[in-house]
């Protein structure tokens, strides 16, 4: 199969360090990646910044013009309709009239989500969207996706069941697992345990015969490698990603801090350091760049707003693979199938 190449839309204003680290990141993945981007936002400002690059990578991007841009204080759905020419808003545009695949932003997360959700839409049957992040476990190439990690502080048991659904089919299509195996967050194995949601979400996913549901998994579990999908209300989710984050920074640190020191200690770094490029990959919070927002009529990918070129990267990487693994359209056709099952039962139920 010839995957066509694809056509990324880059909130070029959106995070701490843009333009110049979002632009740096974006012209890296046109290069290595083979793709195109379009780079929304000031032109003035992104300009200068791609003449450094000398032609490397930066034939496959383009400036689209943005006048506008959403700050961080701004109470999110109240700037998105005030500011209609904001970069996040354009880039949404682009998406809706098909003239990008998808989008990547590193600004307000919370901008983000209001303009996929009144830009884009919802996809049929998904009442809330989610977004996914994708973590490193204990096993070797082995990574699980926790979702929600922050869309919905409050959720209901139906919400996480579709998530589980969307989860299941990122981690069967992108992730490369046959069965992926879901968890609910909960605080104790048994299905007794747990809070009204989490009881009443355990039914759901009991009853829910489009995944595998396998039980209850504890904090402890969530990196262990015995899940594929962990599913989660918005407000834990994010707790637990800025607290798995945090523990790789701090693993980093330690390394070198305890790295010996001195010419005897610089020859064993030198032999370690295909070993410590290694590790490092597998927890750097850089190397998975965002999460995916699951559930609205288009791809988009929310990164850290602390996001320099090498999280960018990551997370135009991360559309790339939801776009060639034609993520949406297989959500859409096992939501549908999800649909006539429930439809199909409830008119048998009325029938007796």
């Amino acid at each position: 199969m010839v995957l066509k190449r694809a056509r990324i839309a880059v909130d070029a204003m959106g995070g701490d360090f843009a333009p110049e680290e979002i632009v740096a990141g974006a012209v890296q993945a046109s290069a290595e990646l083979g793709l195109d981007v379009l780079l929304v936002g000031d032109e003035q400002q992104i300009s200068p910044l791609l003449k450094k690059y000398n032609g490397k990578g930066i034939a496959q991007v383009e400036v689209v013009h943005a006048e506008d841009v959403i700050a961080m204080k701004e109470e999110p759905l109240k700037a998105i309709r005030r500011k209609p020419k904001a970069s996040i808003n354009v880039a949404m545009k682009l998406v809706k009239q098909k003239k990008a695949d998808a989008v990547v932003s590193a600004g307000h997360s919370g901008a983000a989500m209001a303009s996929a959700h009144l830009k884009l839409g919802r996809l049929q049957g998904i009442e809330r969207p989610a977004i996914g992040a994708v973590l490193p476990t204990i096993i070797p190439g082995q990574s699980v996706i926790v979702l929600d990690v922050g869309a919905n502080v409050d959720s209901k048991a139906k919400y996480l069941d579709q998530f589980a659904l969307m989860g299941t089919i990122y981690s069967r299509y992108v992730l490369g697992k046959e069965e992926p195996k879901v968890g609910l967050l909960n605080i104790g194995e048994e299905s007794s345990k747990g809070n009204e949601l989490a009881l009443s979400t355990y039914k759901l996913l009991s009853n829910n015969s489009q995944i595998l549901f396998v039980g209850n998994a504890e904090g402890r579990d969530v990196l262990s490698g015995n899940f594929d999908i962990i599913v989660c209300d918005g407000f834990v989710g994010n707790i637990v990603l800025k607290f798995a984050e945090a523990i790789g920074e701090v693993m980093l640190q330690i390394m070198k801090e305890e790295l010996p020191q001195g010419l005897h200690g610089k020859m064993g770094t030198a032999l370690l350091k295909p070993n410590l490029k290694n590790i490092k990959r597998r927890i750097d919070r850089a190397e998975h760049g965002g999460g995916l927002l699951f559930g609205v009529a288009g791809i988009c990918i929310i990164s850290h707003g602390s996001s320099r070129r090498g999280s960018m990267f990551s997370a135009i990487r991360l559309a790339k693979e939801a776009i060639d693994n034609d993520v949406l359209a297989k959500i859409k056709a096992y939501n549908n199938q999800r649909i006539e099952e429930e439809t199909n039962y409830t008119e048998a139920a009325s029938a007796k």
